[in-house]
C-alpha cells in the first residue's frame, strides 16, 4: 500500500513509490537509516523512522511525503470547541513577504481559531528552566530536548542515554500547557510550525500544521492579507525566547555563558554534526559539557518550511522580527507571567527508552557479502557514497541486516553492467557467425546437390571418352598426327575425371571411418605430407590434455595438409605456419595461422563455394577447400576463418579454424 490512510498518524512518513527513481539521497539523509530498499525502490520504516523529514526535504521527485492533518484541523474548527492555534517562533522566517507579524496572526485568526499564542513564550520558560537544571549541579551533563527528531534518534538508537536528555518539556508543550492553564483544560490545540516530527511529539497537543500545510489551509479557505485584519498574538507575549529557531537559540534566550574558554554547551546542528556530537559525548570524550542539538540546521530549516534555501536570509528575518519584538516589549509584564508560570506549571517531561538498534552481522558474513560486490581488499572499497552509505563496509552491513541490495552500488552496478554489455556483444558475435555459418551451410548444400547431380551425370560419358580415347591412343602409332591429339583428348578427359571427383567429395554423404588417433601426430603427418620451403617455419602447438580423439585419419590428413598448402601458398616471401590444437567442451579444434597477405574481405564469404579460386589460369581448381568444407561436414564439424589484408589493424595473415566432436557418436 503506497499511500496511507489520512488518519493514521503512525505511517507519518512514506514513499510514493511511483515516483521513486532509485537515487538514493533519502538513504544518504536519513540519520536513523530508516530506509529500506526493496526491489530498488525506497521504504520508510516506521517503527525505526524518527520524522526529521530529511528524505522529505531532499527527494527531488517529490516520491517521500508526510502525512496531512489539514482535515482534521477543519473538523476541530467546525467543532463546537474553543479551538488555539500555538505558533512556532521559525513564522516570520516562513512568510518573509508579510508586511509585519500583525498580518500573519490576523491570516491565522481568519481561520477562526480563537486564540492564537506564541511558542516563542513556551521558549523563554524552557530556557530559564534549562538553565536552571544547569545551575544546580555541574556533575550530570545533559542534551536538550527541545528538538522532537533528536529525542526519538536518542530514544532509539542511544537508549542508555535516554537519561542524559533534560527532563523538561519542549517549547511547544510547555505553551500547550500555558494555553490550557489560561483558557481551560477543554481547549483544542493546534501547533503551527516547521517541523514535521512535532506531529507525534506529544498528545498534550490536539493536531499538528506545518508550515507547507498551513499555506495549503490559507488557499482552500482564500485567506489572504487583504480579507483579513492585522492582530497582534493573544498573551503572554513572549521575550528572547523568539530566537529559539536559529541555531544557539537556546543559549542567547536566557544569555547563557558561550564564550569558548568558560562556556559548558556544545552545539551540533544538522544530521551529521547532531549524530557526531552524541557519539563523542557517549564515548566520554565530552561528558562534561551540555549538548544543545538540533536535526536540522536551525529550526528555520525544517521539513515542513515551504522552501530548505535562504538560511541567512531566514536568519535575518528572524533576528529583525526579535529585534523589532523586545524594543516594543513590555518586559515588566513579560517577567510578570514568565515568574507566574514558572511557578504554576510542571514543566517536566519524562522520556522512555524504545531500542531500535538491529544486531550487527558476523564479519565473515560482511567480508562475503562484499566479495558479492566485487570488493575483495580494501583497496577495492571507494567510498563514493552513491548508494547512500558513508562507506562500503557500512552498504554491507545494511545489505546484511535487510535494509539494502547490491545493485546500490554504483561501480559494481556499471561494473556488471560492462560485463553483461560485453556478454551481449559477444552473443551477437556469435549469433551473427552462426547466421553467417547457416546461411552458407544452406548455399553450399544446394550447390552440393547441383554437384553430385552433375557429377554423377559426367561420369558414365566421361568414362567411355576416357576409355575409347586410350583405346585410340595405344592402337595408333606416335609418328602419326592423330597422336599429339589423342593424348590431349586422354589429359583432358583426366582432368575432368578428377574436377568431377572433387564435387562427389564436397557433396558426399558417405560415412566416415572414426579411429582414436592422436591429434598432435595428425598435425605434423599433415605437415610432413607437403614440401615446407626454407623460408617458412612450422610450429605444432599441442594445448589440449587429452589428445585423442575419433577421427578419419585419411580424410583428416587431407583436410590438414590443404590447408597448410594453402598457407604456405599465401606466404610467398616466408613466414610461420602454426597448427594449434586446443578443446571446447566436447569437441577438439585445430587452428591453422599462416603470417602471409591475408584473404580479401569481399572473399570470406566465397571461398568455400567450388570452383571459386584465387589462383591463375590452369593453376587450382578452386574445390581445395570445397573439399575441406565437406569433410568437416562428414565429422559433424565446422570450419571458419578469419583474416586481416590491412597491416594498420595488426598483423596480416588468416586462421582457419576447425571444429570437430571428439567422439564421433553419431557415425559409429
Amino acid at each position: 500500500m503506497n499511500k496511507p490512510e489520512e488518519n493514521n498518524i503512525d505511517n507519518l512518513v512514506y514513499t510514493q513509490k511511483e515516483r521513486c527513481r532509485r537515487c538514493y539521497t533519502c538513504v544518504r539523509e536519513c540519520p536513523a537509516k530508516a530506509i529500506r530498499i526493496v526491489n530498488g525502490q525506497a521504504e520508510v520504516i516506521q517503527e525505526r523512522c524518527i520524522a526529521c523529514g530529511n528524505c522529505v526535504k531532499v527527494c527531488s521527485q517529490n516520491a517521500k511525503v508526510f502525512v496531512k492533518s489539514i482535515e482534521r484541523v477543519k473538523q476541530l474548527l467546525a467543532s463546537e470547541e474553543k479551538v488555539a492555534a500555538i505558533v512556532a517562533p521559525s513564522f516570520p522566517a516562513e512568510f518573509m513577504s508579510l508586511p509585519r507579524h500583525q498580518t500573519f496572526v490576523g491570516m491565522v485568526r481568519g481561520l477562526s481559531f480563537d486564540y492564537v499564542n506564541e511558542v516563542a513564550f513556551g521558549a523563554d520558560l524552557i530556557a530559564h528552566k534549562f538553565k536552571s537544571l544547569m545551575e544546580e549541579g555541574e556533575i550530570y551533563k545533559y542534551i536538550s530536548a527541545d528538538c522532537p527528531a533528536i529525542v526519538s534518534f536518542i530514544e532509539k538508537y542511544h537508549p542508555h542515554l535516554v537519561q542524559h536528555l533534560a527532563p523538561i518539556a519542549s517549547p511547544m508543550v510547555a505553551t500547550a500547557r500555558v494555553v490550557r492553564e489560561k483558557y481551560g483544560e477543554d481547549v483544542k490545540i493546534v501547533f503551527l510550525g516547521p517541523c514535521i516530527a512535532k506531529k507525534k511529539e506529544s498528545e498534550e497537543v490536539d493536531e499538528v500544521l506545518t508550515f507547507r500545510e498551513l499555506r495549503e489551509f490559507f488557499e482552500q479557505e482564500i485567506v489572504t492579507p487583504g480579507n483579513t485584519k492585522p492582530s497582534g498574538f493573544d498573551t503572554p507575549l513572549s521575550g528572547k525566547g523568539a530566537i529559539f529557531p536559529v541555531s544557539r537559540g537556546l543559549i542567547q534566550a536566557v544569555n547563557i555563558d558561550d564564550d569558548i574558554y568558560k562556556g559548558d554547551i556544545i552545539v551540533a546542528e544538522g544530521r551529521q554534526n547532531f549524530q557526531e556530537a552524541i557519539r563523542e559525548f557517549e564515548s566520554g570524550l565530552i561528558r562534561q559539557e551540555h549538548l544543545e542539538l538540533l536535526c536540522c540546521e536551525g529550526c528555520i530549516m525544517g521539513a515542513g518550511m515551504t522552501s530548505s534555501v535562504n538560511r541567512y536570509a531566514k536568519r535575518t528575518f528572524i533576528k529583525n522580527y526579535v529585534k523589532k519584538k523586545l524594543e516594543q516589549t513590555n518586559k515588566k509584564n513579560w517577567k510578570k507571567d514568565l515568574d507566574y508560570y514558572l511557578q504554576q506549571l510542571d514543566l517536566n517531561f519524562r522520556f522512555n527508552e524504545n531500542d531500535q538498534r538491529m544486531a550487527l552481522p558476523s564479519r565473515d558474513d560482511i567480508i562475503e557479502t562484499l566479495k558479492k560486490m566485487g570488493k575483495h581488499d580494501p583497496g577495492d572499497h571507494l567510498n563514493c557514497g552513491a548508494c547512500g552509505y558513508e562507506t562500503c563496509e557500512e552498504h554491507a552491513v545494511a545489505i546484511c541486516k535487510g535494509l539494502a541490495e547490491t545493485e546500490m552500488c554504483l561501480p559494481y552496478t556499471i561494473e556488471s553492467l560492462h560485463e553483461s554489455i560485453t556478454k551481449l556483444n559477444d552473443s551477437n558475435q556469435k549469433l551473427e557467425s552462426t547466421r553467417e555459418a547457416l546461411k552458407q551451410s544452406e548455399k553450399l548444400a544446394s550447390m552440393g546437390q547441383l554437384s553430385a547431380g552433375i557429377a554423377h551425370e559426367l561420369n558414365n560419358p566421361l568414362g567411355v571418352v576416357i576409355m575409347y580415347a586410350n583405346i585410340l591412343l595405344d592402337e595408333a602409332s606416335e609418328d602419326e598426327e592423330a597422336s599429339e591429339d589423342l593424348k590431349l583428348i586422354a589429359e583432358q578427359a583426366e582432368r575432368c575425371k578428377k574436377i568431377v571427383g572433387g564435387l562427389l567429395n564436397f557433396a558426399r554423404k558417405n560415412q566416415i571411418k572414426p579411429d582414436e588417433l592422436d591429434t598432435e601426430e595428425l598435425a605434423k603427418s599433415s605437415i610432413n605430407a607437403i614440401i615446407i620451403p626454407d623460408n617458412i617455419k612450422t610450429e605444432v602447438q599441442c594445448k589440449v590434455k587429452n589428445k585423442y580423439a575419433e577421427l578419419d585419419e585419411e580424410q583428416m590428413l587431407q583436410l590438414l595438409s590443404n590447408l597448410c598448402k594453402n598457407a604456405i601458398e599465401a606466404m610467398p616471401k616466408g613466414g610461420n605456419l602454426t597448427i594449434r590444437i586446443e578443446e571446447e567442451e566436447e569437441n577438439i579444434v585445430f587452428f591453422i595461422e599462416d603470417t602471409g597477405e591475408g584473404i580479401p574481405k569481399e572473399n570470406l564469404d566465397k571461398i568455400f563455394e567450388p570452383f571459386f579460386t584465387t589462383k591463375g589460369i590452369g593453376k587450382g581448381t578452386g574445390l581445395g577447400l570445397a573439399t575441406i568444407y565437406g569433410i568437416a561436414k562428414m565429422h559433424n564439424g565446422t570450419i571458419t576463418v578469419d583474416s586481416n589484408t590491412d597491416p594498420e589493424q595488426g598483423p596480416t595473415g588468416t586462421s582457419f579454424k576447425v571444429t570437430i566432436p571428439r567422439y564421433a557418436k553419431a557415425n559409429k
